[in-house]
């Protein structure tokens, strides 16, 4: 006779599973994977290791699965596509405000029986929603939240599949046109991760530890599958001996530049040897021992690529790629750093006949839309006079403390003018010489003239760059977002890039003004903030990182 407890549960098994219910029959069961418990086959939330080597009898209370009693449990006969996926926990986003942030902070996984799953396809079938609807509504129970292409010339998809059966590349058309792919995304350090957990209080913690992140970090860049890739955020350690062997069995090339503190991760530009050549790459660091404005450790990078594919010209791309500043109460640390890097970026693009190669300017920039610093990349110009440094980024609506900006904003001594450009070395070596005689001939009226042009408090830069995204829904007027964790949700992170005369999907004002450029052929659209909370927020189940990745494709633009 069997204890009165194990009658019961034998009792309760048989009465709440059927035959078509058993364990799912027809689909394999997980390696290595029983449920935690003293009975084998009990429904327990919380899977546990085990071992299959051996055969397991089904207990007596089981009697009436007699084929199921016949099945050898050897090891062999799991595999990993098994119908026990323990389902993504997802936030309820009707009715609720996503910064309540209702979340389960267990362990506890919802599952939903065979019987429920059919039951809840009926219904969706009945309600007579599209293909397309019930599908979206199923990845959203699965966790996944879908992101759609948005293509801006129709041709796109006729030149991608050209490419991918590597058509005769001697071909008239394809040798007028060059598509490529750019992904920026923040990939969210492990140690900067640690530092700051009051940020992922959302997260289950099985989700956070690297070794769960790094697969699912990787697996979203084979997806995308961009041509080049400018990655934020990328730890040294982890790069030295997983990503960047990983992104090289891609076939990327990959250059980093390390941040030169405290803080163990950096920028990395990663391109495909069969799209590109490497003409240089010029990191750049934002910190100066001689200059007590330039104390943080930022850097940035910048690498001329070459095209491969036969173009008329020998036309380069100039990629950059860089992480700024966080801190929203230091506006002038980040736009001195973002000087900097447009510097070199001034540096290494100009062609021989004098104008600049298209440019590709990533990151994560710690700027909100419309802020002076967003505003002053696209427009090319900015007057900070009188501007609080608080509302440089505008990531604070209120920000602590009304300190004005400096003019000029960094000193002299930095080699960069108010146009963005290092200044010549022989201007350099003339003032550290002290050379300039002359002007302590001049009268105080002209002294008074010189040194007006030298605070002049208007930043500008000579590149006409567009966004290619719009950072707003057309349909809804509701924000895009990059980011998303327990603090905030915004845009921070972008792609810019020098847009050509014919660009249809370039803003106003924002044309080349030469011939040559970039056409923006689509973009992977981004979400909304209650996107992102049907599926917890950032980082979750499928999305390990707390950035989102941007990715656009472009097409070279002959001069």
């Amino acid at each position: 006779m069997l204890p009165r407890h194990v009658q019961r549960l034998g009792r309760d098994c048989i009465a709440h599973w059927n035959g078509s219910q058993m364990l799912a029959l027809n689909s394999p069961v997980p390696s290595c994977t029983r449920w935690a418990g003293h009975y084998p086959w009990a429904s327990f939330p919380l899977p546990v290791p085990t071992d299959f080597s051996v055969n397991c009898r089904i207990p007596p209370f089981f009697g009436p699965w007699r084929q199921f009693q016949n099945c050898n449990w050897q090891l062999d006969n799991f595999v990993q596509s098994s119908c026990f996926h323990l389902p993504n926990p997802s936030m309820k986003s009707e009715g609720e405000e996503p910064l309540t942030k209702k979340r389960k902070l267990g362990d506890q996984h919802d599952t939903l029986t065979l019987e429920e799953g059919t039951n809840v396809s009926n219904q969706e079938e009945a309600s007579g929603l599209s293909v397309a609807q019930i599908e979206e509504k199923r990845c959203s129970k699965k966790g996944i939240v879908k992101r759609r292409w948005e293509y801006f010339c129709q041709h796109s998809r006729t030149m991608k599949i050209f490419e991918n059966k590597q058509t005769d590349l001697s071909n008239t058309e394809s040798e007028a046109k060059f598509d490529f792919t750019v992904m920026s995304y923040n990939i969210l350090s492990q140690n900067l991760l640690e530092d700051n957990s009051h940020l992922y209080k959302h997260c289950r913690q099985r989700l956070l530890i690297w070794a769960y992140r790094f697969p699912n970090i990787l697996q979203e860049i084979k997806q995308l599958d961009a041509d080049v890739l400018c990655l934020q955020e990328v730890q040294e350690d982890h790069y030295r001996t997983e990503i960047k062997s990983s992104l090289e069995s891609l076939g990327y090339h990959c250059e980093y530049k390390m941040r030169t503190g405290r803080k163990p991760d950096g920028c990395a530009i990663c391109f495909k040897t069969s799209k590109f050549s490497l003409i240089s790459s010029n990191p750049v660091e934002f910190f100066r021992r001689d200059i007590p404005l330039l104390d943080r450790d930022n850097v940035g990078l910048v690498l001329l690529l070459q095209p491969i594919f036969h173009c008329k010209t020998n036309a380069a791309i100039c990629i950059a790629n860089t992480h700024l500043l966080y801190n929203p109460r230091r506006g002038d640390i980040k736009l001195t750093q973002l000087a900097m890097l447009l510097a070199e970026i001034a540096s290494v693009a100009p062609q021989k006949d004098g104008t600049f190669c298209p440019i590709i300017i990533c990151g994560d920039f710690n700027s909100v839309p419309g802020s002076p610093l967003y505003r002053f990349i696209k427009e090319g110009k900015l007057n900070y006079e009188g501007l609080s440094i608080g509302k440089v980024s505008g990531q604070e609506q209120f920000p602590r403390g009304q300190r004005i900006l400096s003019i000029p904003i960094w000193p002299k001594k930095l080699g960069i003018s108010q146009n963005c450009v290092y200044e010549t070395k022989q201007q350099q070596k003339e003032e550290n010489a002290g050379e300039k005689l002359e002007t302590a001939k001049l009268d105080k009226s002209q002294e008074i003239v010189v040194a007006s042009e030298k605070l002049s408090s208007k930043l500008q830069h000579c590149f006409k760059l567009s966004s290619v995204y719009s950072h707003y829904f057309p349909e809804t007027g509701i924000p895009e977002v990059t980011t998303c964790h327990s603090r905030s949700a915004v845009t921070v992170d972008y792609i810019f890039y020098s847009a050509a005369c014919d660009d249809t999907a370039v803003q106003p004002g924002a044309e080349n003004s030469s011939h040559g450029g970039l056409k923006l052929l689509g973009r992977l659209a981004l979400l909304t903030e209650k996107d992102l909370w049907t599926v917890n927020g950032l980082p979750n189940e499928n999305n390990s990182s707390d950035h989102l990745p941007l990715l656009a494709e472009f097409r070279l633009i002959e001069r």
